[in-house]
């Protein structure tokens, strides 16, 4: 009996871990390029700047790739970092005494933010992609209102900030936190009962409702999480700039969703990967890094960005898993053709 489900099972294991090739396959392209028209992107001090950028999208990411997971999307993203980066300089005031107070404001605030984005909902059950766009709206209008109480461009604690740019092993400190963030979110999704209640929610909300999973409440708890995840990019964000503006967050709207896109995951909820995510949003860091050596203009920078959502629309997950299964399916499809057309076995003579 084991023998004949292990064929299954790798077969099954297979076709799901295809969708996640497309991220690595472009990583390679990627490097491919740069060796061949722009050697200089993959220098140490290129490389040295994309580790912590790179791991700013990807802890944005991560929290994106949540909410889609859920079969949600998150539009109040630039406005949770920027509220974070914010509260950094305003609760920071300059003292490295205040670090600690301003982590935890920033996090119990945008908790709050995802709180409100999830009871909306989860809860009252309208739409993700307006809700979070218009909480998002009032976010930043707070962030303005709140910003217009200290000087502008005011510096985070030098002590935020030397940490937040400091190395680890050569590299940034904040590229280590992604990447230990991407293997905590990793186990749990696999090992625990609340992470698979994220995939199954957003696999099939009715099914997961009949088996007993209280679903609006795993939705409000991925909002909130997501939120958290944002706020702590928004913190990193600012330790790297040291001035960061109310604005500091804006550039964060679509890239989170590429990386989650580019990774692999199912828009319609269900599939993902931490790890694919982490690398499709280094991919996009490296993709920026490598256009900025080459001298494009930022215009062609645009262009080329979006050629990439676009492409990575096409290979989706979703995609990828269909074209497999078809491949798959069509060698069995022939295989029953041919045996119709050969007809049923002769009887017994006699």
């Amino acid at each position: 009996m084991s023998t004949s489900r292990a064929p299954s099972s790798a077969l099954t294991s297979f076709v799901v871990a295809s969708r996640y090739l497309p991220v690595y396959i472009a990583l390679v392209l990627l490097v491919t390029v740069a060796a061949i028209w722009a050697p200089a992107a993959l220098g140490s001090v290129p490389l040295r700047a994309v580790a912590p950028y790179g791991a700013v999208l990807a802890i944005t990411a991560l929290g994106q790739m949540l909410v889609v997971m859920t079969g949600g999307i998150d539009l109040s993203v630039p406005g949770t970092m920027s509220l974070a980066a914010v509260i950094m300089v305003g609760v920071g005031a300059g003292s490295d005494g205040n670090i600690g107070n301003a982590i935890a404001v920033a996090l119990i605030a945008s908790a709050v933010v995802g709180l409100v984005n999830g009871i909306l909902i989860g809860g009252l059950k309208l739409n993700a992609l307006i809700v979070t766009l218009a909480v998002g709206q009032i976010v930043i209008g707070v962030v303005r209102r709140y910003g217009n109480t200290f000087p502008v461009q005011n510096p985070v604690p030098e002590g935020w900030s030397e940490w937040v740019t400091g190395r680890v092993l050569g590299v940034s400190a904040v590229f280590w936190v992604g990447l230990g963030l991407t293997i905590v979110v990793s186990l749990i999704l696999r090992y625990t009962a609340v992470g698979r209640r994220f995939q199954v929610v957003g696999a099939n909300p009715v099914a997961a409702h009949v088996v007993g999973v209280r679903v609006a409440l795993t939705q409000i708890l991925v909002y909130v999480v997501a939120a958290v995840l944002y706020a702590s990019a928004g913190l990193a964000l600012a330790g790297l700039i040291g001035r960061p503006g109310v604005f500091v967050g804006s550039q964060y709207l679509l890239a989170p969703i590429a990386a989650v896109v580019i990774g692999g995951a199912s828009l319609t909820g269900g599939l993902a990967s931490s790890i694919s995510t982490f690398a499709a949003a280094i991919f996009l860091t490296g993709l920026n890094q490598m256009m900025l050596t080459m001298g494009l203009p930022t215009s062609l920078q645009f262009v080329v960005f979006g050629f990439v959502i676009v492409g990575g629309m096409l290979i989706s997950g979703d995609r990828i898993i269909r074209v497999v299964e078809r491949a798959l399916r069509e060698p069995k499809r022939r295989g029953v053709m041919e045996t119709q057309k050969a007809g049923p076995p002769a009887g017994p003579a006699g």
